[in-house]
């Protein structure tokens, strides 16, 4: 049985409350400041993962970092509390080790940790767009968009995961438009596209004209502050933000009740699970890119599978057959770190069907 290991790191101070409970008494400030000086620790142990063919378990360890001092504090220092964790992680057994929320995003998405580790490392990219798109697509289903008539808008169309996005969406849908801001890149990318699946995608520079006029998005730019508000969209908008940083302001859950904006999809794991650990999911669910790091020592792929920033369709497409062959299936979906359930969505399609009326 393989052993694996997902590295965690708290959002922000409220995260830290919920292992140490002392904290909330405390200021945010103070408590950032103690982070800095703590050496990763592990979690909790994950047991009870249980494919047709085979079995794993595994544990988090987190790097006590927040996500403002993950993007703030300078990069080697971060970088350094990161392979620290992963060291950690080794030190414990794991045989492969997953990079989760920011610490998959700062300086180059692992290629540099892996380069100070013995163990395989993974960002877990490719699960998770996979069942992002999944989810997009099922998500516009609920809220009553065929797919085959619906206007679908890639933002950030140029970059490694935008192009996989696009280019996995061309085979499901008719309308096509590719949002970046190099013309001549997006261009490359729509030959491609016709080239690859026949279908002809149109191309902008213009981010906010293409989404007043789309139906479902997928946004994927490597943008530092959001670029996706309130007034931007249609009622009735499916918006799945795979970036981070968001890409898509808070203002729109607050602002806007009639449009639907999803992470991807929680994907439910395989066998009696217990992760034993509280980080806000359903029971026997987790974020697709732990699910990566688990399907990779279920089938025994103990390699870096998803570094870097080059992404490929295939890449995207082996992992979710693998995940599909280990019981892996799409769960639900989230907001703003928040279950929304297939209920709240149809009140979501109520009001937009009200508001275009």
């Amino acid at each position: 049985m393989n052993k694996f290991a997902f590295v965690i790191h708290p959002l922000d101070c409220s995260d830290v409350a919920r292992k140490f409970n002392f904290t909330k008494y405390m200021p945010d400030a103070l408590v950032e400041r103690a982070l800095k000086l703590l050496p990763p620790i592990k979690i909790s142990s994950i047991t009870g993962i249980q494919s047709p063919s085979a079995r794993a378990e595994g544990f988090f360890v987190s790097c006590l970092l927040t996500a403002r001092q993950m993007m703030s504090l300078p990069r080697p220092f971060v970088l350094n509390k990161i392979i620290q964790a992963v060291r950690l992680a080794e030190k414990m057994g794991a045989q492969v080790v997953g990079l989760g929320a920011f610490t998959k995003v700062v300086g180059d998405a692992g290629i540099t940790i892996a380069k100070h580790v013995n163990i395989p490392v993974t960002t877990g990219n490719s699960y998770t767009v996979a069942t992002a798109l999944a989810g997009a697509k099922k998500a516009a289903t609920l809220m009553g968009h065929n797919l085959k008539k619906a206007r679908v808008t890639v933002v950030g169309a140029t970059g490694s995961i935008g192009s996989v996005c696009a280019l996995s969406l061309a085979k499901d849908v008719n309308n096509l438009t590719l949002v970046g801001r190099n013309e001549a890149k997006l261009h490359i990318l729509a030959d491609r596209i016709l080239y690859e699946t026949g279908l002809a995608a149109e191309v902008t520079c213009n981010v906010k004209a293409a989404l007043r006029k789309s139906d479902l998005v997928v946004t994927v730019t490597s943008a530092m502050d959001t670029i996706i508000e309130p007034e931007d969209l249609k009622p009735g908008a499916v918006v799945c933000d795979v970036a981070r940083p968001r890409d898509v302001s808070r203002r729109v859950v607050e602002e806007r009740d009639d449009v639907l904006v999803i992470e991807g999809g929680i994907v439910e794991v395989p066998g009696d699970v217990n992760f034993n650990f509280n980080f806000g999911f359903p029971p026997k669910t987790a974020y697709a890119c732990m699910a990566e790091t688990m399907i990779l020592a279920l089938e025994g792929r103990l390699e870096s599978y998803t570094l870097g920033r080059d992404l490929t369709l295939k890449q995207v497409e082996e992992m979710y057959r693998l995940g599909q062959k280990h019981g892996f299936k799409l769960a639900g979906f989230r907001s703003f770190e928040k279950p929304i359930t297939e209920e709240e969505i149809n009140l979501i399609k109520q009001r937009a069907i009200i508001k275009v009326s």
